[in-house]
């Protein structure tokens, strides 16, 4: 996209109320320039006004398949327009860019359901709850077992502050990724995060006696955070860093205006669905479907595929610097 259309697109994305932080063109840039994918965007526009987007980029790996994504290392996605007309342009531009690449599958990662008769997937949730301003209601919000583990995190003198930088959330996080059995992103796609994004893009870090304990990335946008890629160190459990860790993060939100905690997405089941609703968020259902073009079927590259298991359980024994090295490898096809 030339300039002159990255500055429309990201105006047509701050007045659509049904868009996104991850509709932003800043993520044109990082998809190229982090991961090296094949990026297209796609508008519709009458008479010189955009009336509908649609970000994509192509994902192809020899091991996890060639699938054509809105918007892979992004949790929403899809077609956001003005009205049906344009929705159902944008949508067939993609399916045939889809064919014209040979493409195993499209893949829209929509809130809602979009209406078209494709297969979907209902495996992650969201959750999302509207905070208020008044911080001891927030508090009062959250169950009492929650509540409890926050509160001793307070009493164990844990301190959150903000960073400028990225190495030190970024190290967390690789920690704790190597500790599931997943590949962790490259470093390069941290700092581009913020480089694109800057003050929209921020890191909290918890420490304790001034060392760090645990680190979260999180996405501004409009009047919502996004907590999106934590991490943490051994001693965060016994410091009860991680239930301090996103209180910080909704008090500091709600001091500066924030209307609107968005706790992201997890699978159904897994810990972190089941922490986020031990938080008294309720789960909603986001509706990912798919356009197969040369796949029989949709694809499951997801760490709950069985045939995963033994790669997974060999990644959890790698040191962290033999993980950090050979991850971004790896983690660049998992979007």
């Amino acid at each position: 996209m030339q300039s002159k259309d990255i500055a429309r697109w990201d105006a047509y994305v701050e007045n659509n109320d049904s868009s996104t932080f991850f509709h932003r063109a800043g993520w044109k840039r990082v998809l190229e320039e982090s991961f090296g994918h094949n990026v297209q965007f796609l508008f519709a526009e009458r008479d010189g006004e955009i009336e509908g987007i649609l970000p994509l980029a192509q994902v192809k790996s020899f091991l996890f398949g060639n699938n054509l994504v809105s918007l892979p290392f992004c949790v929403y996605g899809g077609v956001i327009a003005d009205n049906s007309e344009a929705a159902s342009l944008l949508i067939e531009s993609a399916t045939l860019l889809a064919k014209e690449l040979k493409v195993d599958s499209l893949e829209l990662r929509n809130t809602l359901a979009s209406g078209q008769d494709w297969p979907t997937k209902s495996l992650y949730y969201t959750f999302r709850r509207s905070i208020s301003d008044d911080n001891e209601a927030n508090m009062l919000a959250i169950p009492r077992k929650r509540r409890a583990m926050i509160r001793q995190g307070i009493k164990g003198e844990l301190i959150s502050e903000e960073d400028n930088g990225w190495e030190r959330v970024y190290n967390t996080y690789a920690e704790s990724v190597r500790n599931l059995g997943t590949p962790v992103f490259s470093a390069k796609y941290f700092r581009v995060l913020r480089e694109v994004f800057k003050d929209d893009c921020r890191v909290l870090m918890i420490t304790h006696e001034g060392k760090d304990v645990a680190g979260l990335m999180s996405f501004y946008f409009k009047d919502q955070v996004l907590p999106y890629y934590a991490g943490s160190y051994d001693s965060a459990k016994a410091h009860k860093a991680h239930d301090f860790m996103y209180w910080e993060l909704m008090r500091r939100s709600a001091d500066e205006g924030v209307k609107l905690f968005d706790f992201g997405r997890s699978k159904e089941g897994t810990g972190p669905f089941l922490f986020k609703k031990g938080w008294g968020f309720e789960p909603e259902n986001l509706h990912y479907e798919y356009y197969l073009v040369k796949a029989d079927s949709i694809p499951e590259v997801n760490p709950n595929n069985p045939k995963y298991k033994l790669f997974i359980d060999m990644w959890k024994k790698l040191p962290v610097p033999v993980a950090n090295k050979l991850g971004p490898l790896l983690s660049r096809s998992l979007g």
